[in-house]
């Protein structure tokens, strides 16, 4: 097609080109003088940054953030270099995850500890570490996850609804109406006398009508030291949901898209998955003490 219009500038004026070729008369003009300065109508070489990555550089990290879940672009980053020997931007690692629909770990920056809190820790898991599977079957393990703003609560053989948070912040008359009413209060019926209710000791769940509504349907709170989500099963839970959220073929382009990718996840996660992470809670108990 080129050297087609190159012999049709050669012979004719632009107006007769534009006439013949079909193009607009700017496109024509330009190739008119790029083949007077250059005697060629080739486009010049783009003035653009070349790409960093090739497409298999582009799966590499993507592959590699795949499976190791916990890493962040600059390790992501690293980990190309030590592999190929091509050595790109932590940045760069970054867009490259965003084009496969993942999102790079930020390192995690641990709670330090007080005496007061290393005490609390201890003595919890001293409560709970001779506790049996049945024991902890009667636990209802619940928490918001930060970021996308929902709750959702997890026990042996079942978990409740997950419910999106909107329109603001949780306060204590919203954490009562909106949670404990229509989720924790039925789980209980369900469950019996037996049934134990943990969460953490945020600020809204602390409320004194959260603590009367728990008095009055005479529902046990667990005793939770702070500063130990670690201790909490439903966080691997979460870790799951946004793995699961960032492998989906299409990644969510709207809130509403992600408010329905969270539902459709909570609800397919193996029950088995969730009884394995409650089960392990003799484990954490020994852990905490060892240490």
């Amino acid at each position: 097609m080129a050297c087609y219009r190159q012999t049709v500038i050669r012979t004719k004026t632009q107006r007769s080109v534009v006439d013949i070729v079909g193009v607009a008369r700017s496109v024509v003009a330009r190739m008119w003088n790029r083949f007077k300065e250059t005697g060629n109508v080739r486009r010049r070489p783009g003035a653009g940054r070349p790409r960093a990555t090739t497409s298999s550089y582009d799966r590499y990290i993507q592959l590699t953030a795949r499976r190791n879940r916990t890493e962040n672009a600059t390790q992501l980053q690293r980990q190309l270099l030590l592999a190929t020997g091509r050595r790109v931007s932590s940045q760069t690692a970054h867009n490259r995850l965003h084009e496969g629909g993942l999102y790079a770990r930020r390192p995690m920056v641990c709670i330090p500890l007080n005496p007061h809190h290393r005490a609390a820790r201890r003595r919890w898991a001293a409560e709970h570490r001779d506790w049996e599977q049945h024991d902890w079957s009667q636990v209802l393990f619940t928490d918001e996850r930060a970021g996308w703003m929902v709750w959702g609560g997890i026990s042996i053989g079942g978990r409740t609804d997950l419910h999106i948070i909107r329109n603001g912040t949780l306060t204590g008359r919203r954490y009562a109406d909106e949670i404990l009413r229509p989720y924790v209060i039925p789980y209980a019926v369900a469950i019996g006398d037996s049934f134990v209710f943990q969460d953490d000791n945020a600020r809204p769940h602390r409320a004194r009508l959260v603590e009367n509504m728990l008095e009055a349907e005479a529902i046990q709170l667990m005793e939770w030291p702070e500063c130990s989500s670690d201790l909490n099963p439903i966080e691997h839970v979460w870790d799951m949901l946004g793995r699961r959220i960032a492998a989906r073929p299409r990644p969510p382009a709207t809130v509403r898209d992600l408010e329905i990718a969270l539902l459709e996840e909570w609800n397919s996660i193996p029950q088995s998955l969730i009884d394995n992470l409650i089960a392990s809670m003799a484990n954490r108990c020994a852990a905490v003490l060892a240490v």
